[in-house]
Parts: C-alpha cells; sequence; structure tokens
C-alpha cells in the first residue's frame, strides 16, 4: 500500500502564505510635556492680537539741599502677542475598505486620538521653538553682562557639567528666582553626561551619587538635577542649523537646549489656545468615504527673555 506524507513540500497549497495577527501595532510616542511652562493668558475675549503693558523701575539720584527735586518717567513698554498657529490633521476611510477591512474598527477608532496626539505634538515643538527662535541668532544676548545664549563648552560642542552651572549664573544675574529650575535637553545630552568620567570626584556637587550608582536616561526624568535644575529630556528641540556664536561655528547638527527656571510668577513662555482641538466628521458622497478633520488655533511667545537659557549643542557627536 502506497505511503502518504504531509509536509511543506508536498501541501503547500494548505498553508496561507501571509497570516494576519488581530492586532495593530502601535508607534511609540515620545513623552509631551513643554506646554506645562506656559504662562496660559485668560483675558483675550476676542481678535487674535492682545497687547500687555510693561512698566520699568523706578529711578534714583542724588538730592541736592536747596535744589528742586528732579521728577523722572518710569519707563513703560507694550508686549504685543499674536495667535500666529492654525493646525489641521485630517485622514478619511473609504466606503470599501469599511467594507472589507478587518481592521476597520480599530481603525476608524483610531482616528480622532491619534490626530489629537498629531496637533499636541505640533504645540511642543512650536512651544520649545519659541525661546530659542527670539532670541537674536549669532548672539551671546546678554542681559546684565551674562550670556543667555551660548556654545556647549565640551570637545566637539558637547554639553558639560560646568554649562549647567554657567546657564544658573546667566540666570541669577538676570535676578530670576532660583528655585523650579528646569533644564530640557536633547538625548544626546544625558548620554554625554552618562559617560562623563571621574564624575565622583564632584565633591561640591552631593547630588550626583544617584547618578553615578542609577544612570539619568532611564526615563522622561532625570533621576537627580544638575546645579539646581531638574533635567528632562526631549525629541522636539529646535534645530539651528549654521550659526557662529562668539566666533565659534556651531555644529551643522546644533540643537538648542533650553533652561530656566518654573515659577509661576516668571514663567519664560506665555501662550493662548484660542481653539482647542476641534473634530469635525463628515461622510462625502462624492468620493464615498468617512472624512475626519481635526483643527485647532493658538499662538507662543517668550514673554521674559532673561529668564531662558539657550545653550547649543552637537548631536553628532556622542
Amino acid at each position: 500500500m502506497a505511503g502518504f506524507a504531509s509536509n511543506q513540500g508536498n501541501d503547500s497549497n494548505l498553508i496561507r502564505a501571509n497570516l494576519w495577527s488581530n492586532e495593530l501595532k502601535e508607534v511609540l510616542l515620545d513623552e509631551l510635556f513643554a506646554t506645562n511652562y506656559i504662562h496660559w493668558i485668560q483675558d483675550f475675549p476676542d481678535g487674535n492680537t492682545i497687547n500687555i503693558p510693561s512698566i520699568g523701575q523706578a529711578e534714583v539720584l542724588d538730592y541736592l539741599e536747596g535744589q528742586a527735586v528732579r521728577y523722572q518717567a518710569m519707563d513703560t513698554g507694550n508686549f504685543t502677542f499674536t495667535v500666529n498657529k492654525y493646525k489641521e490633521s485630517a485622514t478619511y476611510i473609504t466606503e470599501k475598505m469599511k467594507q472589507d477591512s478587518f481592521y476597520m474598527s480599530q481603525l476608524v477608532a483610531s482616528f480622532v486620538p491619534k490626530q489629537h496626539r498629531a496637533i499636541m505634538k505640533a504645540m511642543e515643538v512650536d512651544c520649545l521653538a519659541t525661546g530659542p527662535t527670539s532670541q537674536t541668532l549669532s548672539n551671546l544676548n546678554q542681559i546684565n553682562g551674562a550670556n543667555h545664549r551660548f556654545v556647549a563648552s565640551g570637545t566637539n560642542q558637547v554639553v558639560l557639567v560646568n554649562d549647567f552651572a554657567r546657564a544658573r549664573l546667566s540666570l541669577a544675574k538676570a535676578n530670576v528666582p532660583m528655585v523650579n529650575l528646569i533644564a530640557i535637553v536633547d538625548p544626546t545630552v544625558g548620554y554625554a553626561l552618562d559617560t562623563v568620567t571621574n564624575i565622583a570626584q564632584i565633591a561640591y556637587n552631593p547630588m550626583w551619587e544617584g547618578i553615578v550608582t542609577s544612570g539619568m536616561s532611564t526615563g522622561l526624568k532625570f533621576i537627580r538635577n544638575i546645579y539646581g535644575f531638574d533635567t528632562y529630556v526631549s525629541m522636539n528641540l529646535t534645530q539651528q542649523g549654521a550659526e557662529t556664536i562668539n566666533s565659534i561655528a556651531c555644529n551643522s547638527s546644533a540643537v538648542s537646549n533650553v533652561l530656566f527656571s518654573a515659577a509661576p510668577d516668571v514663567l519664560p513662555f506665555v501662550g493662548l489656545v484660542r481653539q482647542p482641538p476641534k473634530v469635525d466628521s463628515e461622510y462625502n458622497k462624492d468620493l464615498q468615504r468617512e472624512e475626519y478633520v481635526t483643527t485647532c488655533r493658538y499662538g507662543f511667545k517668550l514673554y521674559r527673555p532673561e529668564n531662558l537659557v539657550t545653550i547649543v549643542s552637537a548631536t553628532d557627536q556622542v
């Protein structure tokens, strides 16, 4: 009697060449947190521009006995803020796709959350670009004799520990409160500081011990702070491109790391959301598809330039 064998060579037609899972893989997303450090404008009833008056300090002069007092007008200014960002995120699913796709329910359910996430990502990028792009490029942006924009001091423009101390000095000389200090840096900065040699010998900064044993880049927030700065990693910092600061040509991969105080009364950025993310959907009978669109209007601006230090560093030298 003839034998019978079943194997892939003999019965290849019985095997499904492409087997699809019931699950959909989601792309890993970065944390969004920069908008936590925005001073949100509340009294903005209409229009897209608001003026915020500012007032300077009183002056002191030497008084001369028997002479008339000299009166000095106080300096005043005007800060103009405009809602200048209008974003949209849109997608669709065709009627045929809805009928034929096994994943139709999962796809449709993901449209609105993904569009909202895309809008929030755009807000994060715009927020982190507000400070560095508002400063004067190719300039130290000095305030009270201290630099508020400089190139990282390490070899190949890598951020060093001393750069944090330098930023702290700049903020202190600008009378910024030394509380709630925040640094938002590129992941390459975390790597560079993780691999600093002989770091344990920095005795004047006892907070480093935990960093040495645990590492700094194990999550969104660094394990310890650096010279008082709670340091966060972000993939959304602004790329600066060609720039020369204090005769130093910035690396072509330069990124702007930002440091500031997040004390509530001195937040460096001001912002307004004129229209929060708003979802519209409708059926397009001509194209036989369901369309979804999310729109949002907002604006950001550097409000207190004295409360911002930008450290420009390379991202391809670690």
